[in-house]
């Protein structure tokens, strides 16, 4: 049996919420895609699915999986589609979504570069933090800083990221360096606040993610002030390298307990599951993973914007 065909009926399957909802798509009996499944699931020696008569889950080995396999279709198609479009050029209204900080310092600022590239393609840029319903606000591609958990949507990596602990030099000088998590209560720790709850702060030990509740006399629900604060020396903060990775580097900023980072959520392009995908959301994505790619991007651009 083919295996790219295993492949893209698991994924089909996810897609439409069952295997009968995917033989009624293809136009074939359910024993069909039923056979499909069972013999990708023997090939790799793993359940996928787990099935009843009304519904169907996810293991975490076929949420692992189904990750790779969109990624492999969306690639796949990609490449068919930039053979047989040839001159083909991007064209129409682009709709993204970005988170509010990242999207100002990492997505507007590459806008008319891509423009320019793609002269016929017309772009809204929307920035905020909560998280979009893509489908609901015709929404073509949003970015996000999480990995992926809507099964009917495929994600595509674009730049890996992690979180640190920093402060300025001056701050350090004044109350020390803290060598473990247990010495952060000692410390003025400036935290973010969500819905009136502030968040706590990831980290990894002996084995483990552990989230920290951290204290301080400042508390603010804007990253970016949160960054001025640290920058000013009032405490410490927990921030993503793509904000702060080039004062870390000019020395304005000081990382602490690296031996304790958690790992980061990476960057995704996050767009709803098509048969065909628009050249326009194509080209899009291709220019940030190509931009975000250069060796030295993440020095020159994570720059705070109010400097």
């Amino acid at each position: 049996m083919d295996q790219f065909k295993q492949i893209s009926t698991f994924v089909d399957i996810i897609a439409r919420g069952s295997l009968s909802a995917a033989a009624r798509a293809e136009g074939i009996a359910p024993a069909m895609i039923g056979r499909r499944l069972d013999a990708l699931e023997e090939r790799l020696g793993i359940k996928l699915l787990q099935r009843t008569t009304r519904k169907i889950a996810l293991t975490p080995e076929g949420a692992s999986f189904l990750e790779d396999c969109q990624r492999i279709l969306v690639e796949l198609e990609q490449a068919e589609l930039a053979v047989a479009a040839g001159s083909a050029r991007a064209s129409g209204h682009l709709m993204i979504s970005a988170p509010a900080g990242f999207g100002r310092q990492h997505v507007a600022p590459l806008l008319p570069s891509f423009l320019t590239e793609h002269r016929e393609v017309r772009l809204t840029l929307s920035l905020n933090d909560r998280m979009v319903d893509l489908l609901g606000e015709g929404i073509d591609v949003a970015i996000r800083i999480a990995a992926l958990t809507d099964s009917n949507m495929v994600g595509v990596k674009l730049a890996e990221n992690k979180r640190v602990v920093v402060a300025a030099p001056a701050y350090l000088q004044r109350h020390g360096t803290p060598q473990a998590l247990d010495q952060l209560n000692s410390h003025n720790c400036l935290a973010l606040s969500s819905d009136g709850s502030q968040r706590g702060w990831t980290f990894r030990q002996n084995g483990k993610n552990v989230m920290l509740k951290v204290a301080g006399n400042m508390v603010c629900n804007d990253g970016e002030v949160l960054h001025d604060w640290a920058l000013s020396g009032k405490g410490l903060a927990w921030r993503s390298m793509w904000e702060v990775g080039s004062e870390i580097e000019a020395g304005k900023l000081v990382t602490v307990l690296d031996e304790f980072a958690a790992p980061g959520n990476d960057i995704y392009a996050v767009f709803a599951q098509r048969r065909h995908l628009p050249l326009r959301i194509r080209a899009f994505i291709d220019f940030l993973r190509h931009a975000y790619l250069k060796p030295d991007y993440w020095r020159k651009n994570a720059v705070n914007p109010a400097e």
